[in-house]
């Protein structure tokens, strides 16, 4: 296919994640506070959008506590920079099984929630953007799978329009972006929509750049996409993500280092990838483009004020 490079590119900082990378290196935010500030610092690197997960303060574990993510983004919303917030919606949709000749009950670490639940935060927080893994699939570890069934879908599709909220679809595989479409053939999401194509995690689509190209050519033509790849292919990815005409993804949720043996934190990772888009010749957006371009709503939280 021809070359159709982005040359306005926007930059999203993924902050800390929900995978067990907390005691891996401490620069992996676990407070709400230190997720805040990292966030903030992302966002004067150049972030124009930071994604965020909230974990356990003590253990890093990850969690779903409303009053972790209102911290977070109250903290956000104060700060002296602008940025889109985007929270994820990935939580409660977790079944771990027990052992392969005794499958079930599921065992620790199974959390499963219901649509109303899994939106709670969102319901208080109101971000511009949250997130919507479209389908569900086996994770990395031994008997975990995500779950996230087409009446999952459906019921939290509607409950972020209704909320006004921009579902960003987190798609693993081409599957997840074929019921992304269903979804707006149906009139639950909006036409056009945003799109985060998620490669390299095991087991969906390997980041290889022949898979990544499929990938990008079932994104239907006026969607907005972004994309990454985990650890030393992310800023490989980079420049991936922006010479197939999409936007890039960078953060501690992805990879934790910023060079072979050195530790990164997020406004290094970030300050990279501005780097990288700006040799390529291309622009980094700042968050008000990014509101216009996405056709975002900046809401006040619940019982708060813009």
């Amino acid at each position: 296919m021809p070359l159709s490079m982005n040359r306005e590119v926007f930059i999203t900082c993924a902050v800390t994640g929900s995978g067990s990378t907390q005691d891996r290196s401490p620069h992996v935010p676990r407070r709400p506070r230190e997720i805040a500030e990292s966030a903030i610092a992302a966002a004067r690197a150049g972030a124009a959008i930071v994604h965020c997960h909230v974990r356990d303060p003590e253990t890093g574990r990850p969690s779903r506590k409303v009053e972790y993510y209102r911290e977070v983004t109250d903290r956000i919303r104060a700060a002296d920079v602008d940025v889109v917030l985007n929270l994820t919606s990935g939580m409660g949709g977790d079944l771990v099984l027990g052992p392969p000749d005794r499958p079930l009950p599921p065992v620790e670490g199974t959390d499963m929630a219901g649509a109303a639940e899994r939106l709670e935060h969102i319901r208080v927080c109101r971000p511009e953007i949250t997130t919507l893994d479209c389908g569900t699939m086996n994770f990395a570890e031994a008997d975990y799978i995500m779950v996230n069934t087409p009446g999952m879908l459906r019921a939290m599709g509607r409950m972020m329009t209704e909320l006004g909220v921009k579902p960003e679809i987190e798609a693993f595989d081409t599957g997840h972006l074929w019921f992304a479409q269903e979804l707006v053939r149906e009139g639950i999401l909006e036409d056009p929509a945003l799109v985060q194509l998620c490669m390299g995690v095991p087991w969906g689509a390997p980041d290889d750049l022949n898979t990544f190209m499929a990938m990008v050519n079932n994104v239907p033509k006026g969607w907005t996409f972004s994309a990454f790849s985990l650890g030393r292919n992310q800023m490989p990815y980079v420049a991936a993500a922006v010479l197939a005409g999409g936007n890039v993804r960078v953060g501690l949720e992805d990879n934790l280092y910023l060079d072979k043996g050195v530790l990164a934190e997020n406004w290094q990772l970030v300050e990279r990838a501005v780097g990288i888009v700006e040799r390529m010749g291309a622009r980094v957006l700042g968050p008000e483009e990014v509101r216009a371009r996405l056709g975002l709503v900046k809401q006040a939280p619940e019982g708060g004020e813009i």
